[in-house]
């Protein structure tokens, strides 16, 4: 029987983990996850004291991991993949701390066992079916237009470059190809077009979003010159593009230290 992680990256999202933690204190989400992990990726407010204290209530396999260095999400990402594999999970699912997301959405999901035939199952947020609350006209018609040029580049349709639920097959990770894209908020970009290239079992499926008390990281201007390097640098030059690492600083390993 496969066993399923629940990851939640944190930072800075003090106010919000304690609700996102609460989303697992139910039979329902319980029935289906077997483990959750907490990566703080140095936080310096109380995120990780809010973390332990919402841990400590739930009936599961818990850990909150300290980053023993500023990994951005990326980075955290890879943090998570590897406690995955070392503690013997067969799925991880990302759920995003800051509480944009909600888990019920793909609970029906695993209950069916629709992760078995697939390596990666994406939660979109621009697909029919889903919901956006206090998300922007800009924001969403942005992000519509990235997924409709990554679609291009990819010759695959994709409804969501990466939103804050995600379920990853643990050993399609097999490789460690994934350790080369770069550990800041755009690693999800990467990993898409790396999955896509890879031939990997993806499919998407809708979910809602919200936006109210978050502090996003992700500015979008600065996020929209950064997915115009990677669509022109895929175009143009595709097999450096996968070859190459695109980490500000390349790491041999993502070590973290175990708070609880």
């Amino acid at each position: 029987m496969s066993r399923i992680l629940v990851f939640i990256p944190a930072y800075n999202c003090a106010p919000q983990i304690t609700r996102v933690l609460r989303q697992l204190d139910s039979p329902e989400v319980q029935e289906v996850i077997d483990g959750v992990v907490v990566v703080d990726n140095r936080s310096p407010d109380t995120t990780r004291q809010a973390a332990a204290e919402g841990l400590a209530k739930l009936p599961l396999d818990t850990a909150l991991l300290h980053n023993d260095d500023n990994y951005g999400l990326g980075g955290s990402h890879k943090v998570a993949i590897n406690y995955a594999r070392e503690q013997g999970y067969d799925f991880l699912i990302v759920l995003h701390g800051d509480d944009q997301g909600d888990i019920a959405d793909i609970v029906p999901h695993l209950k069916a066992s629709k992760q078995l035939d697939l390596d990666f199952f994406m939660g979109a947020r621009f697909m029919k079916g889903s919901r956006l609350e206090g998300y922007s006209t800009l924001r969403t018609a942005a992000n519509e237009v990235f997924n409709l040029i990554f679609s291009f580049i990819s010759g695959r349709r994709l409804y969501d470059l990466g939103s804050g639920l995600n379920l990853f097959r643990v050993s399609a990770f097999d490789g460690d190809w994934h350790l080369k894209y770069a550990d800041d908020l755009t690693f999800n970009y990467y990993l898409i077009l790396g999955v896509v290239r890879r031939g990997c079992r993806l499919r998407f499926f809708p979910l809602t979003w919200r936006e109210d008390d978050q502090v996003s990281n992700a500015k979008l201007s600065r996020m929209g010159i950064q997915l115009l390097r990677i669509i022109l640098f895929r175009m143009y030059r595709p097999k450096a593009f996968f070859a190459n690492d695109h980490r500000a600083t390349a790491r041999d390993a993502y070590p973290s230290t175990r708070v609880v």
